[in-house]
């Protein structure tokens, strides 16, 4: 069962997304802000991580990078999850490292979708 690290800090999207990963049949493991996140990234090694963009502590995007700059993690797909939806915020999400992007409120099954995707792309690395 594929792990997914799920660093949000909203409390409902939090429950919400736990959730209904793991009725998917995800393993889904909770970092409630980005240096958690980070730290929880290389202890967890998770499949994939779903990074909130808007975090206390550490933001996704410097988050992101941190993970992305670091041989242990660098390899696991993140995709940013962000209420951010104006034009430019998916290129400066890629930017920062992010290997996809959806905006919040989340579509649940179009955020599945690019789940499957990215896990499928890691199988093949």
């Amino acid at each position: 069962m594929p792990r997914i690290l799920l660093v949000e800090d909203n409390e409902m999207n939090l429950d919400m997304l736990s959730r209904r990963l793991r009725r998917k049949g995800y393993e889904v493991v909770i970092a409630t802000d980005g240096e958690a996140g980070v730290t929880m990234a290389g202890s967890e090694r998770p499949d994939l991580i779903l990074m909130d963009m808007s975090l206390p502590v550490l933001d996704g995007w410097e988050s992101t990078r941190r993970l992305k700059g670091t041989p242990e993690t660098a390899a696991i797909p993140v995709m940013a999850l962000t209420s951010h939806a104006m034009a430019g915020e998916r290129e400066k999400a890629i930017g920062a490292g992010c290997d996809d992007y959806d905006t919040k409120p989340v579509d649940f099954e179009r955020l599945l979708l690019k789940i499957e995707a990215l896990l499928k792309k890691q199988e093949k690395a």
